[in-house]
């Protein structure tokens, strides 16, 4: 028999997890075609992440594959998609983070396309952003960053870095003409970010359709 280097019975929690919200997410119309990804933490450098090129809305758990934090596949001879390097690089930089969700919906990608030449989107005013883990009032201003979309992930690592290095907060963010990536401790928690932003950015676009 193989010995896994990491705990099976947890795996298959997080690939249940991964499913699930593959399914509940697709129903929402956010995983277009085979687009998305989904992780979780698995241990001490490791995540259970999609496999690509796979239907979100119909994935089984060997849908779910194991890659360490250099994005090498664990155990398997599956592929990931190219985008998991920035699954990894969140679960480096955040030691709390359980989870990490990126999906297309149309209102993330238009507002992707909206907000980039202004850098990102800036939230403030809005009841909903209490819904962000360290945000306790209305009050606040949440930014939402926009990076230029590229081929090359190594290159978007290094301009996510570079925020993070300038000291600035990270609770999210989109890629332009792309999608967002959101995150949190567990899965719960990253799909609250994840609607929470969803629900902001239409808010975001219904203001300026509406605006004369």
């Amino acid at each position: 028999m193989t010995t896994l280097p990491y705990d099976s019975a947890q795996f298959e929690r997080n690939a249940q997890a991964i499913v699930d919200a593959g399914r509940d997410l697709s129903m929402l119309g956010w995983t277009p075609a085979t687009s998305s990804n989904f992780s979780m933490r698995l241990g001490d450098g490791l995540a259970a992440v999609t496999v690509s090129g796979r239907d979100k809305g119909k994935l089984g758990l060997d849908d779910i594959m194991v890659v360490d934090f250099e994005n090498r596949p664990v155990a398997t001879s599956a592929r990931p998609s190219a985008e998991v390097a920035l699954h990894t690089q969140i679960y480096r930089r955040f030691p709390q983070v359980g989870a990490v969700l990126h999906t297309h919906s149309r209102a993330q990608s238009v507002a992707s396309r909206l907000f980039a030449n202004a850098g990102g989107v800036r939230f403030e005013g809005w009841e909903l952003q209490k819904a962000i883990s360290g945000h306790d009032t209305h009050e606040s201003v949440l930014d939402l960053p926009v990076f230029p979309n590229t081929q090359d992930m190594q290159v978007l690592v290094d301009q996510i870095d570079t925020w993070l290095d300038s000291g600035k907060p990270l609770h999210g963010y989109l890629i332009d003409g792309h999608g967002i990536y959101a995150w949190g401790v567990d899965m719960a928690e990253a799909r609250r970010h994840l609607e929470a932003f969803e629900f902001l950015l239409n808010c975001e676009l219904d203001l300026r359709s509406f605006s004369p």
